[in-house]
Parts: C-alpha cells; sequence; structure tokens
C-alpha cells in the first residue's frame, strides 16, 4: 500500500502544521498550567476546516479523509496533544450527527458545529459502564413527541459550564445489550441536564471533564439520530475513526519530544562531551525514531481503511491504535530521561506531553480492549 502523500495532503499538512506553531504551540503550557479551554482557537480552527474534517461538504465540512485528519491531528498534537484530541473529539460528535442524522438535524447541528461556532461533546462511558459499554444504563423514555432521559456519562470532554454546546449521547431506549441502545442530542442548557464539578486530572488540561447527569431531562423526539436502536451501531462507526485520531495525537506528540530530544543531546554537554557522542544516547534516538515511524506506517495503513470500509477496517484501527498510542507514550518517556531533571521541569514541553499522552492508552477502548478486538478478528 502507497503512502506517498498527495499534493492536497501536504499542503493539509502544513496548513495544519503553521496554524499550530502559531496558534497552539506558544500557548500549550498556559493552558495546561491554568487550565484553560481555548474557545477562542478553537473558532480560529473551525475556520480553516479543522472543526468538521471528514463531514460531508453539504454538512458545511471538508469530507477529507480519515488519513488526512490523521495527518492534520499529528501537526496539531505537536503542539498540544489535549487540544488536538479534543478537536478529534469533536469531530467525531458532529460526523455523527452528519452521517446519521437527517437533512433538518444537519441544519441544526452540523452546519454550527463544523465552523466550531458550537463545540460538541460525545457522551458514551457511565460510572459502571467503560469498556463493557453495551451494558449502559441511562435511559431515554418516549413520551409523546419528547424522550424523558435519566441517568449520568462518566469522564466527559468539554463538560461544563463554560464547555460544549452540544452533547451527543448514548442511552437506553429499549431491551439489554447493545440492540436496546439509542443515539440522540441534549443541548447545553436543557432543564435536567446539570453537570458534576470538573474532574481533577493527571493531563489533558486544556479540557474541562466532568460528569453529566440526567434528570427527567426532557428533550425533543427529533433529536434522536438515526432510528431507535442504532446506537451501538453509531457509537462503534464513530470509534474506528476516533481511535485513528488518537493514535495520530500520541504520534504528534511523540515526534515533539523526539524533536526536543535531538536539539537537547546536541548542546546538553556531561564529561567534557556533548551526550549526543555517548552510543546509549545514539542507540535510544534510534530507537524512538524508529519506532515512530514503524507505528506512523501502520496508523496511516488502518486510516485508509477505515476510510474505505475495508472488511478488516476495525481490527486494523485497533492494531494501529494500541501500538501508536503505547509507543507514543514510551517515547515521551525516554524524552524525559534524555533530559535528566530538565525533563521533569515545566520549562520543557516534555512533562506536559507525556501527561497528555498517558490517557491515550485508555480512552477510545483501553489497551487491552484493542487486544480482544484483535485477537477476536484472528481467531474468529
Amino acid at each position: 500500500m502507497d503512502f506517498e502523500l498527495n499534493e492536497d495532503q501536504r499542503a493539509f499538512q502544513k496548513l495544519a502544521s503553521d496554524f499550530t506553531v502559531s496558534s497552539i504551540t506558544p500557548n500549550a503550557a498556559k493552558w495546561d498550567e491554568e487550565k484553560i479551554f481555548p474557545r477562542d482557537v478553537l473558532k480560529e480552527a473551525g475556520g480553516l476546516g479543522f472543526g468538521g474534517i471528514y463531514t460531508s461538504e453539504n454538512g458545511g465540512g471538508c469530507n477529507l479523509t480519515r488519513l488526512d485528519s490523521a495527518l492534520i491531528m499529528e501537526q496539531l498534537a505537536m503542539g498540544c496533544p489535549s487540544t488536538a484530541a479534543f478537536i478529534s473529539i469533536h469531530n467525531m460528535a458532529t460526523w455523527m450527527i452528519d452521517c446519521f442524522g437527517n437533512d433538518e438535524q444537519k441544519a441544526r447541528f452540523v452546519e454550527g458545529l463544523a465552523t466550531f461556532d458550537k463545540i460538541a461533546s460525545y457522551c458514551l462511558t457511565e460510572p459502571g459502564a467503560g469498556s463493557d459499554a453495551a451494558s449502559l444504563k441511562s435511559k431515554a423514555v418516549r413520551d409523546g413527541d419528547h424522550y424523558i432521559l435519566n441517568g449520568s456519562k462518566a469522564f466527559i470532554s468539554g463538560a461544563g459550564d463554560h464547555g460544549s454546546d452540544i452533547y451527543v449521547v448514548m442511552v437506553r431506549t429499549g431491551e439489554g445489550g447493545p440492540k436496546g441502545i439509542s443515539c440522540v442530542v441534549v443541548e447545553k442548557g436543557t432543564p435536567g441536564f446539570s453537570f458534576g464539578a470538573q474532574e481533577k486530572k493527571l493531563g489533558w488540561h486544556s479540557q474541562p471533564t466532568a460528569m453529566v447527569t440526567f434528570e427527567d431531562c426532557k428533550i425533543p423526539a427529533s433529536n434522536l439520530i438515526g432510528e431507535e436502536g442504532q446506537g451501538f451501531k453509531i457509537a462503534m462507526a464513530g470509534l474506528d475513526g476516533g481511535r485513528i485520531n488518537i493514535g495520530a495525537c500520541s504520534l504528534g506528540g511523540a515526534q515533539a519530544c523526539l524533536d526536543s530530544s535531538i536539539e537537547y543531546v546536541k548542546d546538553r554537554k556531561q564529561f567534557g562531551r556533548s551526550i549526543a557522542d555517548f552510543q546509549v544516547t545514539q542507540f535510544k534516538l534510534a530507537d524512538m525514531a524508529t519506532e515512530l515511524e514503524a507505528a506512523r506506517y501502520l496508523l496511516y495503513r488502518a486510516a485508509i481503511k477505515v476510510t474505505e470500509k475495508d472488511h478488516d477496517a476495525t481490527v486494523s484501527a485497533a492494531m494501529a491504535k494500541r501500538f501508536a498510542t503505547d509507543v507514543g507514550f514510551n517515547i515521551a518517556n525516554e524524552a524525559l530521561q534524555l533530559h535528566g531533571g530538565y525533563g521533569y521541569l515545566m520549562d520543557y514541553p516534555i512533562e506536559r506531553i507525556l501527561r497528555d499522552l498517558r490517557v491515550h492508552q485508555i480512552l477510545e477502548g483501553t489497551n487491552e480492549i484493542m487486544r480482544v478486538i484483535i485477537s477476536r478478528g484472528l481467531l474468529k
């Protein structure tokens, strides 16, 4: 499979790189330290088309491929993996409405999301339903022209009074298991929809994270995306692309750490020599670069399969997510070691990137669940 990027893809890559250099990298440390959700920069990203990367043109998006998206996410994450990951989450929620919603829903929700005039969050995980998403218990009961929602969702990125405007929520409308799950949209400000306290996290400080709660929350029946019982299918379809994106965010963060390490070891001297002259340093850099390149090729290949809806796209996405997120974190950790005590300080971006990348091994399906998906594909 040929991974030679075409002219358009190189242009997307450069656009994202230039945006990162000008608007993300100079601000990332402050966003992290002060826990700032950069709505103004997200709006700027929307002006470049990054709010609806693979949303259809009819929905106001760019209709790009999953490989195009991975290239963009990788560049954004070189400045701030936390912010890039939130842009991925927003794109996944926007795509779900665009792909499975009707024309009225697209006009009402998607057009504003594609430009980042409005911000979207995705609500699947519950306090008692993480990896086992099919066991979720939040309910939506039909009541005439409305649904009444009760339940809660945990670890929701973008949740909060100053966070997202639109929430794409998976709820139970029928029997137990995946067939009874449906997808609905809940808008911030709806009576009965509330947020818990902001979570105190290791990383991802540039995006708010909180529990969301539904207490007799009444939404129009017209906010049902697709049909009743289609929610689990929608959730799983979104996760393949989400896994590609989060893997790409790990690649970007790891590349930033590798680049920083190369410059640092050239300048840092010990025992009268640059530490770049020591073979142990050279071998460590060689391994970091090799593993990063291997992860990149695996991820790009999976991105193409997801776009083309290949029969093994889900397995390929799981492989790529597992490998890229493990490799990304390991490279950040090795970079911190190469920086020595300085790597542990906030003066350098390494410790921030390491904290941001750690959660990538958990979200969009833990890497243990990725192994379950891969092994099932091998043994079926």
